[in-house]
């Protein structure tokens, strides 16, 4: 006995469990959808693979014997795995399944991507989401690679890899400089409660690194206005560890204004940074993103595109539109053939036979 030679079917094990159920041949048929005798030679070919009687008959139907009571469990199981992973396969075309992992940058990590995450697992609990914090010099050639699916955070010029990333802006967030609650700049400040830049160059900050595009704009205000990058300084990117920092220490980081806004125990120092900021939004890779069909160019001397004849449109051509005799010779020829000519030009008729083909007859 070898089940592994190709000769069992899953319409066997099903029927094999309808008959058991069922306890008739009869009854499992009209269970299947099947007459009573395909549903007997299947049963007979399952018998004659297993190389064992399956099934006896009685005054009352069948009753397994022990051969059978053994194999029905064994097609249980095949059964129960197979709609298992019908299941499966549904719920991963539908999105209800599977794996998302998402790299997330400072800007989208507190506000947007948390909200973004407990929406769709209240939607599909059954998803596994991963989320993975980098630099973008990290998480794009992630993302290129396969390895991330999209990530959130700060869009803005593209990067080295160019067409190959697609990005698309969700909304526009101020940056801030940020301080914990009480902290000298804000108790000690100069009077009428501006604060400037120079003043706050005095603590100790945490900037983003180098590779950040962040960094890149406040060491262009810096050069701007004259002023040196902080030289007592820690680069950082974790949100957690910034505001641990932060809250120990009289240190000033730049931070969204979205994380300020939540945290009674940070606050944002009056100082304006005008040309910092973030642009948030989803960076996904180009080859596995669709793009969206070109508008048609518009026509020259606008309007509406010309239509086209009657008999294009209709999918009819006239067989004697490229034929380079007269007009009058096509006619006689074609008479000739035993066509009945009709008044109209060359292709009425075709015309008119197609009409009759496709038009039901009227009684």
């Amino acid at each position: 006995m070898d089940l592994l030679d190709g000769r069992l079917k899953f319409r066997h094990l099903t029927l094999l469990i309808a008959v058991y159920d069922h306890g008739s041949v009869v009854r499992a048929a009209e269970s299947l959808h099947l007459t009573q005798p395909a549903a007997a030679r299947t049963l007979r070919e399952l018998e004659a693979i297993a190389e064992f009687p399956l099934f006896v008959r009685v005054p009352r139907g069948m009753r397994p014997t022990v051969y059978g009571e053994a194999l029905v469990g064994h097609a249980r199981a095949v059964v129960t795995e197979i709609r298992r992973a019908r299941e499966h396969l549904t719920g991963l075309r539908r999105g209800q399944d599977g794996t998302v992992t998402v790299g997330t940058l400072l800007a989208g990590a507190n506000v947007l991507l948390p909200r973004a995450v407990a929406r769709l697992k209240k939607e599909r609990p059954r998803l596994t989401i991963v989320v993975r914090e980098g630099t973008p010099d990290v998480l794009h050639p992630a993302l290129l690679g396969g390895e991330l699916d999209f990530t959130v955070g700060r869009v803005g010029p593209a990067p080295a890899a160019g067409d190959a990333l697609r990005q698309r802006m969700l909304y526009r967030e101020p940056v801030r400089l940020a301080v914990r609650a009480g902290h000298p700049l804000l108790t000690e400040g100069p009077a009428g409660g501006t604060v400037a830049l120079t003043d706050a160059l005095a603590h100790p900050w945490i900037l983003p690194v180098e590779q950040t595009a962040l960094r890149q704009e406040l060491g262009a205000l810096s050069a701007d206005r004259g002023l040196p990058l902080p030289t007592d300084r820690v680069e950082c990117t974790s949100v957690l560890t910034m505001r641990a920092l932060l809250l120990q220490t009289d240190m000033v980081a730049l931070l969204p204004e979205l994380v300020l806004r939540d945290d009674e125990h940070l606050a944002a120092l009056p100082v304006g940074l005008p040309s910092v900021g973030r642009t948030v939004g989803v960076t996904e890779a180009a080859h596995r993103t669709r793009p969206r069909s070109p508008p048609a160019p518009p026509r020259r001397g606008g309007g509406a595109a010309p239509r086209e004849p009657r008999r294009r449109r209709a999918g009819v051509t006239d067989p004697g539109a490229s034929d380079p005799r007269p007009r009058e010779v096509r006619r006689r020829r074609q008479g000739a053939e035993g066509e009945v000519p009709v008044a109209g030009g060359p292709g009425r008729a075709e015309r008119v036979d197609h009409c009759r083909r496709h038009v039901p007859h009227q009684r």
